[in-house]
């Protein structure tokens, strides 16, 4: 065990730094033991650190490594943490099992680090890929498989599989991306409330609380706070942290809880403003992946295969939308209400077809299904100046000009069943002079789920909240 008894000037590699030109070299590494298999007087150990492995070879010699310590290597139990110590050397052929397949290590020492219990599925089982399952169905085989609930329930396990660790770099880049495009375009981050007096959107999806003998409420959004920083002149904003829905639906979309990528700013006499920085946004972020995170993607792909997104800014008004659902014979269109799942994903290969995009906007929103401070059309109070923006068919960010109008603003509020008082301070602060502004907010998890072609919202949570699920 480490209790940080000592410092030493040992030097630990990196596994994903064992290569050709350090052939000959002694070398000491940490990682989880992959997977062991003894042979005779022999041992062949993989070594994996995040997605990152090499082989470990040992061959009792009576010298350097005795019989007891093949032995003893061979009964190490798999994901066990170890200290790998020996020379690098180029095995006669490559190690294709390995992603360091051009080196293995010639073990000299081994020490076991933290030793890990009975695993409750086999972490080649959560990382097969259904192309692999199928095919060793083909050939008569059945592949042991991990159900999602069964990952769920042990996540600290299902999130070692190569494919998780780069799903979550992948969600990583997203969050730095957005930062980086929002910075260049002079935008501040910002940091709001999450316990809250009244509601953020509107509706019943609210988590209420008592706080100090008063009623409370989760954020919904940071959407009140992010509007109250644009009055304070802080004219460009933005925030990453979490978001609360008491989500009833259980769907491949949806969580309780998220992260959401928000920001607000303050426009001269368009809501077309905050498009623009939303284009720049998503083109940047689209290009970073694909170009900084090359290596994740390819990682994801071996286990969830997908087609890199093609991307170009598009935008259509929801009426255009809605015609086009129509003209490909689809009549069960209410051209007033809200697109359900079904018909987004109908338009959005509509769209794709047309316009060889996974990603567009749709724009005018009928106004009866925005919230409450959203800005109506001014040439037709049933639409909206408000906007949701799609990749691959479905929804991913939900936005808008604001109402910046106290009076306006308070008469929305009321016809949307709003409790002014809940809300009076929110109110109070555009009348002391308001910017027109517009914003967004992105849910990060639906961004990569998108990105990846993934079929579960759940798979880019790192500990996903859902209806059913509060732990771990």
């Amino acid at each position: 065990m480490v209790q940080s008894t000592e410092i030493t000037k040992r030097q630990w590699t990196r596994v994903e730094g064992l290569t050709p030109e350090k052939t000959g070299q002694e070398v000491l590494v940490r990682g989880r033991l992959y997977t062991v298999r003894g042979k005779g007087k022999s041992a062949f150990l993989m070594i994996r650190q995040r997605t990152a492995t090499v082989q470990a070879v040992m061959f009792a010699d009576e010298q350097k490594v005795s019989k007891g310590m093949v032995k003893y290597a061979c009964g190490i139990p798999k994901e066990s943490i170890v200290d790998v110590g020996g020379v690098l050397v180029q095995p006669q052929q490559p190690v294709e099992s390995a992603t360091q397949s051009n080196v293995e290590l010639q073990v000299t020492s081994l020490r076991v680090v933290s030793r890990a219990a009975a695993l409750p599925f086999e972490l080649m089982d959560a990382a097969r890929s259904e192309g692999e399952i199928h095919a060793a169905a083909e050939r008569g085989e059945i592949l042991a498989t991990v159900s999602q609930d069964v990952r769920l329930d042990n996540r600290a396990l299902d999130l070692r599989t190569p494919a998780n660790q780069a799903i979550f770099k992948l969600q990583s880049g997203v969050c730095q991306l957005f930062r980086e495009a929002l910075l260049d375009k002079g935008f501040q981050e910002i940091h709001t409330p999450k316990l809250i007096a009244g509601t953020s959107e509107g509706g019943a999806a609210v988590f209420r609380f008592d706080y100090m003998g008063r009623p409370g409420c989760l954020a919904q959004s940071p959407q009140l706070y992010k509007q109250m920083a644009i009055c304070a002149d802080f004219e460009r904003v933005f925030e990453i942290g979490p978001v609360f829905r008491a989500e009833k639906a259980y769907t491949h979309r949806h969580l309780c809880e998220f992260t959401g990528l928000d920001f607000e700013m303050a426009i001269y006499e368009h809501y077309f403003e905050v498009l623009d920085v939303i284009e720049h946004l998503f083109m940047t972020m689209f290009d970073g992946l694909r170009i900084r995170y090359a290596k994740e993607l390819e990682t994801v792909q071996t286990q969830y295969p997908f087609d890199p997104i093609e991307a170009k800014p598009v935008r259509l008004t929801f009426a255009e939308g809605i015609q086009m659902l129509k003209d490909a014979g689809i009549e069960d269109v209410d051209p007033l209400g809200d697109l359900n799942t079904e018909l987004e994903r109908q338009l959005g290969k509509i769209v794709k077809e047309k316009y060889n995009t996974d990603f567009y906007i749709l724009h005018r929103y009928p106004m009866a299904i925005r919230p409450f401070y959203t800005m109506p059309c001014a040439d037709d109070p049933n639409y909206s100046n408000s906007f949701d923006v799609f990749i691959r068919g479905e929804e991913i960010i939900s936005g808008a000009q604001r109402v910046h109008d106290p009076q306006l603003l308070t008469e929305r509020a009321e016809a949307c069943g709003i409790d002014i008082a809940t809300i009076q301070a929110y109110i109070d602060s555009f009348k002391l002079g308001a910017s027109p502004h517009g914003g967004c907010g992105v849910g990060m998890e639906r961004v990569v789920m998108l990105y990846c072609g993934l079929n579960n919202i759940r798979k880019t949570s790192m500990f996903p909240r859902d209806p059913k699920r509060l732990e771990p």
